[in-house]
């Protein structure tokens, strides 16, 4: 089997000294060394402006681990890291580190695989690749492969240009576009609800599915980010990315076979069918908002052009509520909703399939409403399933009341979950590349992004504000009430 396979390769990390790093990839590298899916044979090189050393980086990989870690298992794994410091537009740095790759791959045994990972800003991913190549590091016995993480541009030319450069260096089977959402238990797991289980695969079409909601709240606002959000929007951020790669994970019709390429396939189509927004459409179809002061549990919270590097008459969305159309056979007439934004109620990523009533429902009069079938996968912070069902009310009245089931995939896999980085690195050394995005879903999203973004850019509709603390403005809900539609959650379920 795959996961028993024990890559040997080297990671090349730019951006060692970086806040990414520290957090996901050392404690990721980690795990699948202390899982045994790593051999004895590899090898870690940090790369960055600062003069650290060999011993500086690993002290900062110490650092991230933890207290409750096997002090002999961390030494043997640190020492597989090396530094460099790092000019990435200086030449005679990409000559020392080939020498030191070339060192490392006969100190470890390791033949000649190579991963370069871009964990840095994105001016320099085209830079780096392009050297990369010129100064002959991709000339090995063994495989390379380029890591890259979001944002892959910042609209469509952007991302063409980008990944001209990269392709100059990389082919497109080399090239994997990280999407850390795709490395989720519960976001991989939307294939085996789907293709695995006989009682949902036949329902998945608009004869049985009234519509479905994508649900990606924050509560922390834009913290020390805030000149890099007033670039991106959680349009660019969110959207473009995480929400549409869901969209199409949901919507895809069955793959011929559970490879990349087959699943790329019909994600894609997916991608091609949603239907374009003309101008002067966007308002009937996408809500943009900004979050102003609030209460976060308990405590006073100041509104998005109050936040530092923040323009005090920003434009830019915290905040998206938007109404995909899905022009194909299977999805004709089903919307999908999607919300994302920061400041909200709760910190949640949760999709709800919401089923067709009945067309003649003995249970529906005029003193009760039938509660709609749900389908709820719970992406985070809880992993998990819930079905919603209609039973009979207890009692001699009568009548039914929605009942709950409920699957909790934390309380059932009480062992270490995979971190989504953990998953997605080992995937990239083993050469699968099913979780990461293909350039052609990369163009269509930006395709369909771009124009909301235009549109937006000339100021002509109004951005709304929402209460920190509040699950988003008025206009997101207005949204669905015009086809008779309201956002579901778990908390609303309940109540």
């Amino acid at each position: 089997m795959l996961m028993n396979i024990k890559p040997k390769s080297t990671l090349v990390i730019f951006g060692a000294t970086g806040d990414l790093a520290k957090r996901k990839l050392y404690p990721s590298i980690f795990n699948l060394f202390k899982g045994n899916k790593l051999s004895e044979e590899f090898a870690v090189v940090g790369l960055g402006r600062r003069p650290w050393s060999n011993e500086t980086l690993r002290d900062t990989v110490k650092q991230s681990l933890g207290q409750n870690e096997d002090d002999g298992l961390i030494e043997r794994f640190c020492e597989h890291f090396y530094y460099m410091p790092f000019d990435v537009q200086e030449k005679n740095s990409y000559h020392e580190l080939n020498v030191l790759l070339n060192e490392l791959d006969t100190k470890h045994h390791i033949p000649g695989n190579r991963i370069f990972y871009m964990a840095m800003a994105p001016e320099f991913f085209g830079t780096i690749a392009t050297n990369l190549k010129s100064e002959g590091l991709t000339e090995t016995n063994g495989w390379t492969r380029l890591i890259i993480e979001k944002p892959f541009g910042h609209d469509l030319p952007s991302a063409q240009q980008l990944n001209r450069e990269i392709r100059e260096a990389f082919s497109e089977d080399e090239i994997y576009r990280i999407d850390h959402y795709l490395g989720k238990e519960m976001v991989q797991n939307i294939e085996v609800i789907r293709f695995g289980n006989a009682i949902f695969e036949h329902l998945w079409s608009n004869r049985y599915i009234e519509n479905i909601q994508i649900t990606s709240s924050e509560t922390l606002g834009v913290e020390d980010r805030g000149g890099y959000y007033e670039k991106s929007g959680a349009l660019r951020d969110m959207v473009q990315n995480h929400m549409l790669q869901m969209v199409s994970l949901l919507a895809m019709d069955p793959p011929l076979r559970l490879t990349p390429e087959e699943i790329r396939s019909e994600k894609i189509k997916v991608l091609r069918a949603l239907r374009p927004i003309p101008n002067e459409k966007v308002s009937d179809y996408f809500v943009r908002a900004q979050y102003g002061p609030g209460e976060i549990d308990g405590n006073e919270v100041a509104g998005y052009r109050s936040e530092s590097n923040v323009d005090p008459e920003s434009y830019t969305e915290t905040y998206v509520a938007g109404k995909l159309v899905i022009d194909s056979h299977r999805w004709a007439g089903v919307p999908f909703y999607i919300r994302t934004g920061k400041r909200l109620r709760v910190k949640s990523t949760e999709v709800v399939i919401q089923f067709k009533d009945l067309p003649m429902n003995l249970y529906l009069n005029k003193e009760e409403k039938v509660h709609p079938n749900l389908l709820i996968i719970h992406i985070q912070p809880d992993e998990g399933i819930s079905l919603v069902l209609n039973g009979k009310k207890m009692g001699m009245s009568g009548g039914s009341v929605p009942v709950q089931l409920d699957y909790c995939n934390d309380c059932v896999n009480t062992g270490n979950t995979p971190e989504a980085y953990e998953r997605l690195i080992y995937d990239c050394m083993l050469g699968d590349a099913t979780n990461f995005a293909h350039w052609d879903e990369v163009d269509l999203s930006w395709t369909y992004i771009d124009m909301i973004s235009k549109a937006w850019e000339s100021r002509d509709i109004d951005i709304h504000t929402y209460e920190s603390g509040s699950m988003g403005p008025k206009a997101a809900d207005e949204l669905l009430e015009r086809d008779g539609n309201h956002w579901w959650s778990i908390n609303h379920i309940n109540k």
